[in-house]
């Protein structure tokens, strides 16, 4: 009995440090967009130039390769996902450590 119950503690401390790393700091990745000119060409709730992060989010949900394609699209720019216009290269500008924030930031919206 005290087995089974130490085996459940351990299983849901666990847990809840998967959960609490897991977790995105919003603030954060708010404040990276805007001081990396996301905000440019992007809103989080309408199209400007490009898409709203709402749709972003929303378009790569249960996508598990999101993280990495929109990493990639955030360092080396792109275009025709969401239309013509093109989505310039960001890499030379915005590290490797803040462009995952931001990747984490948008798909928890």
């Amino acid at each position: 009995m005290k087995l089974s119950y130490l085996l459940i503690m351990g299983a849901v401390i666990l847990f809840d440090m998967q959960l609490a790393n897991a977790a995105v700091d919003m603030a954060k990745g708010a404040e990276l967009a805007k001081n990396s000119n996301c905000m440019a060409c992007h809103t989080i709730n309408k199209k400007l130039i490009g898409p709203a992060f709402l749709d972003i989010a929303k378009k790569y949900r249960g996508d598990k390769a999101a993280e990495k394609s929109l990493a990639q699209k955030i360092k080396g720019g792109g275009t025709g996902v969401w239309g013509s216009i093109p989505m310039p290269a960001n890499g030379p500008k915005v590290n490797d450590a803040d462009i995952k924030t931001l990747v984490e930031w948008v798909l928890a919206h």
